[in-house]
């Protein structure tokens, strides 16, 4: 049992030395606004997106994207129908982008499908000059400015740039809610807080910016792995490349509705985070040793840090019954374990009420589902834990979500009471 409280003690420390620098990105990101770029210039980029059967969804993404302030003729819109199976590739032509439809049921998977439209691309439209690409999922939709603000990021020299996620379902549930919290805590307390301190940035999944230089230098989408945005991003970090973030760029996301959905989603990511951690954490250790803070923040990323929580977990209710048996004082082990779960909660609690205090005008909620979803936002995180865990043992595979949420941006900010 006293081997027990000291590693947990020990862990404890550890987690607290390593993790303090997000601590202090907190109180950064409290102070500092997101920094914006006014353009000298106007760049000429293709939006990609990657579908596969979003017949429901799609059309909004691409009017969201031919109603945007920025020039229209300086953008094209291709959508790479992959492996479709219903009419997305009728409906996104009617709605006036460009299909490439791709059939391959080995090579499955976002990264495979964006490497094959580039290689596409190059041989149909290499005399277009596009600087670079928008890349979004089908689900999608974006503000009317976030082309002209992205835009304004890549001009002042940021080859690849990030956006700020926000969410069209927040207020289904507490699942939906769970989800967008984080991505507003990551794009207000993570990438801004990054981008103020001159450190690199990190991908969230879709909504991002990456040069065509970028792309031929790699020789297409190389970055195949289940979670093809965070290997893009540690192998672009460990490259030397600083990825921007901008906080003005706002696009919304659909999000899982149910658990089942939720899981096999969050499956999918924990084991791709794994498989990341394993290819790069030398490399990024390198990095570190050279003095690249940014190498040392993706490595903290990619640290199962769920995964020790559960150990800690486990190794304390395992040893209250043997106490037990033994006639021994269990209280100890007791209490460690309750102050492992409440601080576990509390500061998911903190989190996500600083989240929802400091983005209240982006949280597109009612005020009571507001309040609610704080206390079941370290419920959700804490579903995280035995996910981590399987995902250990588990063989996992990409597999579609599907979207069905059809709504426009007035719509979403609209549909809820407005923010005080």
């Amino acid at each position: 049992m006293q081997a027990i409280l000291v590693f947990n003690f020990i862990l404890s420390i550890i987690f607290t030395v390593c993790y303090l620098y997000q601590f202090f990105y907190v109180f950064v990101g409290l102070f500092k606004k997101p920094i914006r770029f006014k353009a000298k210039k106007n760049h000429r980029y293709a939006v990609v997106i990657c579908a596969r059967n979003e017949r429901r969804v799609i059309g909004n993404l691409i009017e969201s994207v031919k109603h945007q302030t920025y020039p229209e003729d300086l953008v094209d819109v291709f959508v790479v129908a992959d492996n479709c199976t219903d009419t997305t590739p009728e409906v996104a032509r009617k709605a006036g982008a460009i299909v490439y439809e791709r059939h391959n049921t080995e090579k499955v998977g976002k990264g495979y499908a964006l490497d094959w439209f580039f290689k596409a691309l190059d041989r149909d439209y290499a005399d277009k000059g596009y600087e670079a690409f928008i890349i979004f999922d089908a689900d999608n939709v974006l503000d009317p400015h976030f082309i002209e603000e992205m835009n304004g990021t890549f001009d002042a020299g940021y080859r690849i740039v990030t956006s700020y996620r926000n969410s069209k379902n927040y207020d289904h549930n507490w699942i939906t809610a769970g989800y967008s919290l984080w991505f507003l805590r990551e794009a207000k307390f993570l990438n801004n807080s990054r981008m103020q301190l001159g450190n690199s940035c990190a991908i969230s999944g879709t909504g991002f910016l990456v040069s065509k230089e970028i792309i031929d230098a790699n020789g297409g989408w190389i970055h195949h792995l289940l979670t093809e945005d965070i290997e893009f991003t540690t192998d672009s970090i460990i490259k030397g490349e600083k990825i921007g973030y901008c906080g003005d760029a706002i696009l919304y996301d659909e999000q899982p509705t149910t658990f089942r959905q939720s899981y096999f989603q969050r499956l999918r990511w924990a084991k791709g985070f794994y498989q990341v951690f394993a290819k790069y954490s030398g490399r990024l250790l390198k990095g570190v040793f050279k003095g690249n803070f940014s190498c040392y923040d993706m490595l903290m990323t990619l640290m199962p840090a769920m995964l020790l929580t559960l150990v800690s977990i486990v190794l304390a209710l395992c040893a209250i019954p043997v106490c037990a048996s033994m006639q021994l004082d269990s209280f100890p082990m007791v209490k460690t374990l309750l102050e492992t779960v409440l601080s576990f909660y509390l500061m998911f609690f903190l989190l996500g009420a600083l989240t929802t205090i400091t983005e209240r005008k982006q949280i597109h909620c009612g005020k009571v589902k507001r309040v609610l979803y704080l206390f079941t936002f370290p419920l959700f995180m804490l579903t995280y834990i035995p996910i981590s865990l399987i995902a250990l043992f588990t063989k996992v595979e990409w597999k579609p979500i599907k979207h069905s949420v059809s709504i426009t941006v007035d719509d979403i900010v609209s549909d809820a009471e407005p923010a005080q």
